[in-house]
């Protein structure tokens, strides 16, 4: 087996720009947010345990984050009804948008090969990205753990 790491994102490199469709079946493309700073996060599957506490971590600091200047879009390979369902269920405001053919999580390195209870698997690698105003990476996480990632992020901010 060959070792395919993805190419990651650094700060100052442009964020790539993508249309998706997001849970309500509307195309959401990130150059709809530019002027606006936005939390990209991407995550591996809707009503997993880790990314449900992600996601509620997210919608209890919505209200702080979009008073700072920031949009939060979550990414994952779900379909946009699964993400629908997953948006409902855990009462979140803010944009879910399906990649089902990981395309856009690739393109942020946020796919590939990781390690996974000891062993290597290619998936989706929980990760966020911080994009300015200008639809530049100011930061760029991966491989971020999903209990008190949210918490990080707005020390980071300092929000």
């Amino acid at each position: 087996m060959t070792t395919s790491t993805p190419t990651r994102l650094e700060p100052g490199a442009s964020a790539p720009d993508f249309t998706l469709t997001d849970q309500d079946g509307n195309s959401v493309s990130l150059a709809e947010y530019r002027g606006k700073r936005v939390i990209l996060y991407t995550y591996p599957e809707a009503f997993t345990p880790g990314c449900t506490a992600e996601a509620c971590d997210f919608r209890e600091s919505d209200a702080p984050l979009r008073a700072a200047g920031y949009t939060i879009l979550g990414i994952s390979s779900d379909e946009p009804e699964k993400l629908a369902e997953f948006r409902e269920a855990e009462h979140l405001d803010f944009t879910l948008l399906s990649d089902a053919d990981h395309a856009v999580q690739t393109a942020y390195g946020a796919y590939g090969e990781r390690n996974k209870y000891g062993r290597i698997a290619v998936g989706p690698i929980r990760s966020t990205f911080i994009i300015d105003e200008t639809g530049n990476i100011e930061h760029a996480m991966y491989n971020v753990r999903a209990a008190g990632h949210v918490a990080r992020i707005l020390k980071l901010l300092e929000v």
